[in-house]
């Protein structure tokens, strides 16, 4: 059972964050694009919903438990999932973060929330590529795409820990590309626009109005409007593209 579309045949897929919202529609896609999935997520109860929903469609994935501040997790984690796909790991998509940081200008931020967001979003991501990357060079054909944000792009305010956390996960992916090219893995960043998502519910709606009054496609941005380009990144289409940031929001940033 599964998709029609085989982009991703025979892959072997690692998505984070991936129990909700769009690291969910991420693993999905991926599923129906052919890969087997490993999903990663610290919402246990919401990780197995998923995980079981995707198998009743007749999916390959499996579910693990993942704490992007536990230095310790993401190592089990990563050992869990190269495990379980033979030492062989084709795919990372580095989707996990947290937004606590929205509403907020830089003076009004407090040390707690800035050094929450840089260790899961920064370090976090650093931390599971660098547990990965055995079994992505493995792989021979190996792709990480990290989840950055248009907001470094255009200097979104008040939100300075999360667009910071962004735009070094633009600068990471632009240095692991170099680093790792010699292994032929490609390393991308995806930087989407304000989606409508669970996570983005705290968002004032002034914001979404901006974004949408300023995009060259008027409309909200969903989490299908995404996949497409993970999808991309991760498969034999994008296997000469490395380093690059794909902004996907409608055109409200151009770059």
């Amino acid at each position: 059972m599964g998709g029609t579309n085989q982009l991703l045949n025979g892959r072997r897929v690692l998505v984070t964050g991936a129990a909700r919202g769009l690291g969910l529609a991420f693993a999905t896609a991926i599923a129906e694009a052919g890969a087997e999935v490993a999903l990663a997520d610290i919402l246990q109860d919401r990780l197995d919903e998923s995980v079981a929903a995707l198998r009743a469609r007749g999916f390959s994935v499996h579910g693990y438990a993942l704490d992007m501040a536990d230095p310790a997790a993401i190592e089990a984690c990563a050992r869990q999932v190269a495990a379980a796909f033979g030492g062989r790991l084709d795919g990372l998509v580095n989707n996990a973060a947290v937004t606590n940081s929205g509403g907020r200008s830089s003076e009004q931020l407090d040390t707690a929330t800035w050094d929450k967001v840089m260790q899961v979003n920064v370090r976090g991501t650093w931390l599971m590529t660098n547990a990965c990357l055995p079994a992505l060079r493995a792989s021979g054909r190996g792709s990480i795409v990290n989840l950055a944000s248009d907001t470094p792009l255009w200097g979104a305010p008040n939100l300075m820990a999360y667009v910071a956390s962004k735009g070094a996960i633009i600068g990471m992916t632009r240095s692991l590309a170099r680093e790792e090219g010699p292994h032929n893995i490609t390393v991308n960043a995806v930087a989407p626009g304000l989606t409508k998502v669970e996570a983005t519910e705290y968002v004032p709606e002034q914001r979404y109005q901006t974004y949408q009054d300023g995009r060259a496609l008027q409309r909200l941005q969903v989490p299908d409007d995404v996949t497409g380009a993970v999808l991309f990144a991760l498969s034999d289409l994008s296997r000469f593209v490395t380093g690059q940031v794909i902004a996907v929001n409608g055109g409200f940033v151009m770059h």
